[in-house]
């Protein structure tokens, strides 16, 4: 099986992004408000908690390096217990993406590359399937992880590896492009919209500064 070009990779990744950003703004563009407060419990669904593990509570606020404990139910077939970390986030900028060829929506964004760390706690293998975390804006809209066929050094952005057994984990980092040079401002775990989310935020690194040009500066004549 041969993988696509990186240009091809990027461009279907944007295609993923952009359909998760027209479901949020579709869900949210009446302005009504809920007629319902979010609820402060996650649903666990059919998910087996182990003894002495505790979820932790919807509507949590969490900063950067502090984990959560979340009843992950990707598909009807598998489910687990995960805990998630954000351990740091990172501004970009999109010439980091210059090999790939963006449509003007893509190159009107800015990446953010959120590092984080998933382990498995439950008793589910849950292999293949996203790592259920989203980027919140600026304007407060959720925004997708983006996904490469290809390797993008920079920040892998993958899925969960072919096995994620119990007590498997991962560190990887997921990338975010935040449309219309948005601001991340945190990052969200919420299986349902009826539920409060669990929030991450802290400090973004910012983009390096591009290194300025040296100059030619002519010696004065002594």
């Amino acid at each position: 099986m041969t993988h696509p070009a990186p240009r091809a990779a990027l461009r279907a990744a944007v295609l993923v992004v952009a359909g998760s950003l027209l479901l949020v703004g579709c869900g949210g563009s009446t302005g009504e408000k809920p007629t319902t407060k979010p609820s402060v419990s996650l649903p666990t669904g059919d998910v087996n908690v182990p003894s002495g593990v505790e979820l932790t509570k919807a509507g949590a606020q969490l900063k950067f390096g502090e984990k959560a404990t979340v009843a992950y139910e990707p598909n009807a077939q598998r489910n687990t217990v995960l805990e998630l970390t954000v351990t740091s986030a990172a501004q970009g900028t999109i010439d980091d993406l210059s090999s790939y060829v963006l449509d003007d929506r893509t190159k009107s964004s800015t990446p953010y590359y959120v590092n984080v760390t998933v382990t498995n706690v439950g008793d589910g293998d849950v292999g293949q399937t996203p790592i259920p975390l989203w980027a919140v804006d600026n304007a407060n809209t959720l925004i997708q992880a983006s996904s490469f066929t290809n390797s993008f050094s920079r920040c892998p952005s993958t899925a969960l590896p072919t096995t994620f057994a119990p007590n498997a984990t991962l560190s990887t980092c997921l990338v975010f492009l935040v449309p219309e040079h948005g601001t991340l401002t945190g990052i969200s775990f919420r299986p349902l919209q009826a539920v409060a989310p669990i929030i991450w935020s802290g400090t973004v690194t910012p983009a390096a500064s591009a290194t300025p040009a040296p100059t030619n500066k002519k010696k004065k004549k002594s």
